[in-house]
């Protein structure tokens, strides 16, 4: 197994289906391999390996064939990470959202590695990055060095449209798949993607920065994001004005539930500042061991 950073927390995961991967893993799949769950019998001509003859049931057999036993192995899964690079994305009051997407994407990464899957990375604003790019890898340190750049990266003033495109580097093997984007993307944009995604289990990962919308002054000068163009403005706020905003965002988050919610999805959103443990807890509350 390739060295892993020990700074990068890592979270538990797991997947609600069986792998197709022929490659060992920690996953159940449906491949006959070295496990230890038992699928069935069958003749020792049919399966040759006699370290799984079944002595009770060659016993039983009318016809005296001799019978071994069937295992499905556990094996690998494709896991990628999914990381909106539009405008929108260098917000930020305490660190940009582009350095918690960094932390998230490394986490992933490293706990796949541990988990002994297969991870890449694609990046995206208005047109897949190709120079945000990591094929599927056993191997964390592309990603690791990459996503590292993030934290420095300077967005342009581009949209998030390249999300709908990100399906045409997936494999056809349902794969685990880690949104990461503060969805400030037309909900249509959202909507055509995860259609195309279906086949994949998906995990949308919503990064806010509360300085955009709860931590606003009652009066003042402010900077504030437009949560659909990603825009950023200087506005003299009132109050009239601060609830508004408080307003257009709850409105947000309820519209980007109710598109996931849709396709049985739950957003996982992060605030601010990435917490592993959290992001456990939601495996375990929301995905099928």
């Amino acid at each position: 197994m390739a060295m892993l950073a020990p700074h990068i927390k890592e979270f538990s995961y797991h997947i609600a289906w069986r792998s197709h991967s022929r490659r060992p893993g920690r996953h159940k799949s449906n491949q006959r391999g070295m496990g230890i769950e038992f699928r069935g019998h069958t003749t020792l001509l049919a399966y040759p390996d006699p370290r799984r003859i079944d002595i009770r049931q060659t016993i039983r057999d009318p016809l005296e064939q001799i019978h071994v036993r069937l295992f499905n192995q556990k094996s690998v899964t494709p896991v990628f990470v999914l990381c909106d690079l539009s405008g929108s994305m260098q917000y930020g009051a305490q660190q940009k959202k582009l350095a918690v997407a960094a932390d998230i994407a490394q986490s992933v990464a490293q706990s796949a590695t541990r988990n002994r899957d297969l991870v890449g990375f694609i990046g995206f604003d208005d047109v897949v990055r190709e120079d945000w790019l990591c094929t599927l890898s056993a191997r964390p340190h592309s990603i690791l060095e990459m996503t590292e750049q993030l934290r420095d990266y300077v967005a342009a003033e581009v949209g998030s449209r390249g999300i709908v495109d990100t399906v045409n580097l997936l494999p056809r093997e349902r794969s685990l798949i880690f949104m990461v984007s503060d969805f400030h993307m037309p909900i249509a944009d959202l909507e055509e993607s995860l259609i195309l995604m279906q086949r994949h289990h998906i995990v949308p990962v919503v990064l806010w920065d509360t300085s955009e919308y709860s931590d606003l002054p009652e009066f003042g000068i402010t900077h504030v994001t437009d949560p659909e163009t990603g825009m950023k403005r200087t506005l003299f706020l009132r109050q009239a004005y601060r609830e508004r905003i408080l307003l257009s965002f709850a409105e947000r988050r309820l519209a980007i539930q109710n598109v996931f919610s849709r396709y049985d999805m739950q957003p996982f959103f992060v605030e601010n500042r990435f917490d592993a443990d959290l992001l456990t807890d939601y495996f375990h509350q929301y995905v099928a061991a």
